[in-house]
């Protein structure tokens, strides 16, 4: 339950005929839990779904059949998920019809269980995912999912399931460890015949905030997200992230050292770009480092930021299962000023590709206060990749390998944008720094075969144990590519 004697996501909802609803009902439920001491949601398993693998989780099957507005020509239809393996909390789904919510209850036979015992009604679920004609008007396919924690995920048309977002992420890389906000109820909006989008609310809850959200979400090309959200603290948040996206980074050519693998590279994401307020577009590519890496990028009032997949070609992965070349890229667009603060990067180790191990959001300058409202609106892109600033080459590929017995050369290559600004027969200028290092051999070449250009230059790092890198191409002393950023660890 979310604080006190009974639980007001249960309590809206839980009569049969149902109760009244509107846009400020789940606010209200998060603004008065805020108010009360935290309580954890309901985890405790019956036997025979406690302890369950990954694979017999995933028999836990539900029925397609059963699925919610089947039947009704909505365009969507919502499955449910099943309560069990790493998904043991409680999470109450509605339906909102007519502006009344009703509480959708647990029904064992709505799932294939095996010869398990059915849990009564009461028992919930885990999450649901949205099911729509995205590639083929004859065909449901899986649009977005909700589960676990407050992680969701989505995909535009002809993509895979890839990197996730998250509703709120409090103290991400702390010494003292991450606090993970759980998603403990949704409100699902019965969408009208015809509707090319659905709405969904939740209501997060956790020990140091709680916050209400409401998704509109609209399947396409590029499926997106209009987020609102309001956040509830109830302690000081110093250490909050906004909009925060999870993915996967294991090697690339950038950064592949004692890697024993066949394929080119392996990641859900290869980089983070920023818009900034400016006008700069910066491109920093991910790495799987050595030992935890927090990169801050100082920002008032971000036009943009998110975790691309740039390179979209089979070859560059190789991996005929994963299809990581289908994974999409997720964009997050700040909707009105979100004022001073940083967006931050975090790197974590990782020997394996099941494992999320990098993270990106946005962190306000000031902490958040209990006993205060505070509102983010934004707008979440899944799609192939953002196009970003139309008139700046981007940054398709970083490389790096040894140079001599103690440097280390970069070859770096930039394509798109508007070439033709820089007359034929000239090169850019190229704008290159280092944090700590020596740089040598800086050289820029046409590229015929991407049609940009190919940067190539050498850091000597002397006793330097790390190097913040950028290089930028200009012409008559403007930008004609974005800005790339590099930290170099020994």
């Amino acid at each position: 339950m979310l604080a006190g004697s009974r639980d007001p996501a249960s309590a809206q909802s839980g009569q049969a005929e149902g109760q009244p609803f509107s846009d400020s009902t789940v606010r209200d439920l998060a603004r008065e839990a805020a108010r009360r001491p935290y309580r954890a949601p309901e985890a405790d398993l019956p036997a025979g779904f406690r302890d369950l693998g990954y694979d017999a989780y995933r028999d836990l099957r539900f029925n397609a059949e059963r699925s919610l507005w089947r039947g009704a020509d909505l365009g969507f239809q919502v499955r449910l998920f099943h309560r069990g393996f790493l998904y043991a909390q409680k999470v109450d789904i509605h339906e909102v019809v007519d502006r009344r919510a009703r509480l959708i209850p647990y029904d064992p036979s709505a799932f294939t269980i095996g010869d398990r015992a059915g849990p009564p009604a009461a028992f919930g679920h885990a999450g649901f995912r949205l099911h729509h004609p995205l590639n083929d008007q004859a065909v449901l396919d899986e649009v977005a999912v909700f589960l676990g924690a407050s992680y969701f995920r989505a995909v535009g048309r002809n993509l895979a399931y890839g990197l996730s977002a998250r509703g709120l992420a409090i103290k991400t890389a702390d010494p003292a460890g991450e606090e993970f906000p759980v998603f403990r109820a949704f409100w699902l909006e019965r969408p009208h015949p015809g509707a090319n989008s659905v709405v969904v609310h939740a209501l997060l809850d956790s020990p140091s905030a709680t916050a209400a959200f409401r998704f509109t979400i609209r399947p396409g090309d590029q499926t997106v997200f209009d987020v609102q959200s309001a956040i509830f603290p109830r302690v000081e948040l110093v250490a909050s992230g906004i909009a925060p996206l999870t993915s996967m980074f294991l090697f690339a050519p950038n950064d592949r050292a004692a890697t024993d693998d066949y394929r080119n590279a392996v990641h859900d994401s290869d980089g983070l770009m920023i818009a900034t307020s400016r006008g700069e577009q910066l491109w920093r590519p991910l790495q799987n480092p050595r030992d935890l890496q927090v990169s801050q990028f100082a920002e008032v009032n971000p036009r943009g930021f998110g975790l691309m997949q740039r390179r979209r070609d089979f070859e560059s992965y190789n991996d005929l299962e994963a299809r990581y070349e289908r994974r999409p890229s997720l964009w997050v667009e700040p909707i009105a000023d979100w004022g001073p603060g940083s967006i931050q990067l975090v790197e974590i180790p990782t020997d394996g590709e099941i494992n999320d191990n990098i993270v990106a959001f946005w962190r306000p300058e000031q902490p958040m206060k209990p006993g205060e409202e505070y509102n983010f609106v934004y707008r979440l892109h899944w799609m192939p990749v953002f196009p970003g600033h139309a008139a700046l080459a981007q940054v398709v590929g970083t490389r790096q390998g040894a140079a001599g017995r103690n440097g280390r050369l970069f070859v770096l290559d930039f394509a798109g944008g508007r070439a033709g600004a820089v007359p034929e027969g000239t090169l850019p200028a190229l704008d290159l720094s280092a944090g700590a290092g020596t740089l040598r051999h800086a050289v820029v070449q046409p590229n015929p075969e991407t049609g940009g250009w190919r940067v190539h230059f050498e850091l000597l790092p002397g006793s330097a144990r790390l190097s913040e890198l950028r290089a930028q191409l200009t012409h008559e002393g403007r930008p004609v590519s974005e800005t790339w950023l590099y930290r170099w660890t020994a």
